[in-house]
């Protein structure tokens, strides 16, 4: 099994110990994001943005200053919103109306948060300052690791 799949396997066992301490959805973000900001290779970025109000709004993070509001339809989390599904962008330079809230960015993937009706509330955002960095291995596991939320 390759080694970003059982780091995956590892990271899910320890959010299952910790998320069952709080039904609070913030609190559970906040230990998603340090989980994988720390735990995983090349995450440099990793947030969920909420939709507030019809806009898409910045929730709990770690790494650098993010947008406070993502401009409407714009950009790979709005594109996950709107098309309700997964997206892996490996050049986020080459992705139609990508957002910078940091010129750092290189590659990005972005996976929609539902509730417990399944409907979209919004999503986790995670980049990395290395082109290419995702993959369908990645999508598989933060797509499980999103719904213990």
């Amino acid at each position: 099994m390759p080694q970003k799949s059982v780091r995956y396997q590892r990271i899910i066992t320890q959010l299952e110990e910790l998320l069952h301490k709080t039904d609070f959805p913030y609190a559970r973000m906040a230990t998603v994001n340090a989980l994988l900001y720390n735990k995983m290779d090349n995450f440099f970025w990793v947030g969920f943005y909420l939709l507030v109000n019809d806009e898409l709004t910045v929730g709990p993070y770690q790494g650098a200053l993010a947008c406070q509001v993502l401009k409407k339809n714009s950009g790979v989390c709005w594109a996950a919103i709107n098309e309700q599904k997964t997206m892996v962008v490996p050049d986020v330079h080459q992705f139609p109306g990508h957002i910078a809230c940091d010129s750092r960015s290189k590659s990005e993937i972005v996976i929609p948060l539902r509730n417990s009706k399944n409907e979209i509330i919004g999503c986790i955002d995670v980049d990395s300052d290395k082109l290419a960095a995702f993959d369908e291995t990645d999508a598989m596991y933060l797509e499980k690791i999103v719904a213990l939320i």
